[in-house]
């Protein structure tokens, strides 16, 4: 217990210091006391909340929507952060804009790669005129200016993201790169001169040589004035008037050509800008997929845990559960608890799984069989070495599906070369099934038995585990800690949070 109130108590150290970070507008300081909170205890509601405020507050949105969607897993009632979810699901408009916003600033890296650097300031400046705190989007914006030698623009632009981040790092840099650039600027070309009077040295900018001999050239520009002027007269102005009426007849001629290539230009910026915007969209819809994709796994593979820790459902309704969890979408950590509880569930189901399919098989009832079977693969590709592969395609084959029968002996024979389940395949190739009916019946009815005493020492072994394990996760000690911790209220934004002292 001593060992889980330090842990305990280190979490909520780093909670209160990226409060404190947070008020003082220190968003990125406050991101990194956060994060370590949580690594002491991931489970602590009020340090997710905040670090999914803190994202939202810098135009980090959906890196917001993610860390709220954790913490009401983790506390599905008296939970901030499913207010804070459907704020932002009820205000549709805002949370297009800033899509929008993001969909312009994922454009504008696309113009600078291809050196547009003028397209690329237009579309930021609608960026942060439609999403004010997107504090990616100012940097961009600043780096642009630089990069271009306007630097009041930069300058303006980095004082903004500096009031959204005061400690930013990336902030902080252009500010600093700005300030070498303008002190380079400012000094070049400058001379100076240092003199020593006693124990003082006294620096003096160098006297100009064209200021010593400021009079002189004053009387020579004059006289060079003067010459100049004769010469314009005698050879300039009297063939100007000459020319006056053959270029005014010019000009417009000249106006029209200047116009069409304007025009020109900008249907061929257009065309560009429409194609790279249908790239980026697809790209867009493609991550907005995946994101979906990866939150509705995470739910379910929370719920099947859920199930699994509690001792009360079947193998057979588990493994149904984690069939539904797209693996692929999941992170690291996601794969292993995916992993953890496949490897306890699938062995015993996949074992009735296929005793079942050869049974229905040998019975002529092919579909079931091929249901069976595609499940059992979706558990484990390459149960008994290809034999459930072998049984699969002879089923397709039979029930005259003789595409899918063909792809499936085709992976038999590149997954297991020179073995005998692929020397069956070759034959079977031929539109002979592998499987032949009805024999085997023995063997097969033994491997179901055999199945379902696999499967019945599995849920034996599972409920007495699982038993303990929900009672031990049950007991009081976090909540005793936790109702510990006393402390008087902070607010950040229009939400109320409780320091710990």
């Amino acid at each position: 217990m001593e060992y889980t109130e330090k842990i305990l108590h280190q979490s909520n150290y780093w909670y209160n210091d990226g409060l404190r970070k947070a008020k003082i507008r220190d968003i990125s300081g406050a991101v990194q006391s956060l994060k370590r909170s949580l690594q002491y205890n991931r489970e602590n509601i009020p340090a997710r909340n905040l670090l999914g405020l803190v994202y939202y507050e810098r135009g980090e949105i959906a890196e917001a929507i993610v860390e709220w969607i954790l913490s009401q897993n983790f506390q599905k009632s008296d939970n901030l952060a499913g207010y804070f979810i459907r704020e932002i699901q009820k205000d549709k408009k805002t949370l297009e804009e800033i899509d929008r916003a993001v969909q312009m600033y994922n454009q504008c890296l696309v113009y600078c790669d291809q050196g547009a650097e003028d397209l690329a300031v237009i579309q930021l400046k609608k960026a942060v005129q439609i999403h004010p705190s997107y504090l990616k989007a100012y940097q961009l914006l600043a780096l642009l200016y630089l990069k271009t030698g306007q630097y009041q623009k930069a300058k303006q632009v980095l004082k903004r993201a500096h009031r959204l981040d005061t400690t930013n790092e990336t902030t902080l840099k252009y500010m600093h790169e700005l300030s070498e650039l303008r002190e380079t600027q400012g000094t070049k070309g400058r001379e100076q001169k240092t003199y020593e009077i006693g124990n003082d040295t006294v620096i003096q900018p160098a006297v100009s040589p064209l200021k010593e001999n400021a009079g002189f050239l004053t009387i020579l520009n004059i006289v060079i004035g003067i010459l100049l002027g004769a010469a314009v007269v005698w050879f300039l102005i009297v063939p100007a008037v000459n020319e006056v009426k053959s270029n005014r007849s010019n000009k417009s001629v000249l106006a029209f050509k200047e116009e069409i290539n304007s025009k020109d230009a900008q249907i061929s910026a257009m065309k560009k800008e429409l194609e790279t915007i249908r790239n980026s969209s697809d790209e867009n819809e493609a991550a907005t997929a995946a994101a979906l994709a990866a939150k509705d796994s995470y739910e379910k593979l929370l719920t099947v845990k859920e199930h699994y820790n509690s001792g009360q459902y079947a193998y057979a309704t588990l493994a149904k559960e984690l069939l539904e969890v797209q693996k692929d979408s999941l992170g690291d950590q996601g794969k292993v608890q995916y992993q953890a509880i496949a490897d306890e569930v699938y062995p015993s189901i996949c074992a009735e799984h296929y005793s079942s399919a050869k049974q229905s098989y040998q019975q002529g009832d092919y579909p079931k069989a091929i249901t069976l079977l595609e499940e059992l693969i979706r558990m484990d590709g390459h149960y008994k070495d290809g034999e459930a592969l072998l049984l699969l395609g002879d089923s397709y084959l039979l029930n005259n599906e003789k595409d899918k029968a063909e792809a499936i002996y085709k992976q038999i024979i590149e997954a297991y070369p020179k073995t005998d389940v692929a020397k069956r395949a070759e034959e079977a190739q031929k539109g002979t099934p592998a499987n032949t009916q009805g024999a085997g019946t023995e063997e097969s009815v033994d491997s179901g038995q055999s199945g379902a005493d696999v499967y019945n020492d599995y849920g034996s072994a599972y409920g007495d585990t699982a038993g303990s394990d929900t009672e031990d996760y049950q007991g009081q000690g976090d909540q005793d800690v936790y109702d510990n911790y006393q402390g008087t209220e902070e607010s950040y934004g229009d939400v109320t949070y409780e320091e710990y002292q």
